[in-house]
């Protein structure tokens, strides 16, 4: 396996958590960073391979056409859309 150096510039407060968790984990800080960003990558592209998958055969208006159901209520207090937002924004 190939390796690259990657200088990585972390909150302090943040090294001193991952730093404690190496520590109780019984690795170096490097392989525990090593970890959790392969752990990461992992979830992402998961999620994204989930999602295409869901997204396969189906067209993007079908939202639409789905969202033309919902009945014409106001929204709850505290769901209402901001002010500047528009259905332009959409297209």
């Amino acid at each position: 396996m190939s390796k690259a150096t990657y200088p990585l510039k972390l909150p302090n407060s943040i090294k001193a958590a991952a730093a404690r968790l190496a520590k109780e984990d019984g690795v170096s800080l490097n392989q525990w960073i090593a970890a959790a960003v392969a752990q990461k990558v992992g979830v992402v592209e998961t999620a994204a391979e989930f999602f295409k998958r869901r997204a396969e055969g189906h067209a993007p208006g079908g939202l639409g056409q789905i969202l033309d159901k919902v009945p014409n209520h106001s929204p709850e207090p505290g769901d209402e859309l901001p002010e500047a937002w528009s259905l332009d924004r959409l297209k």
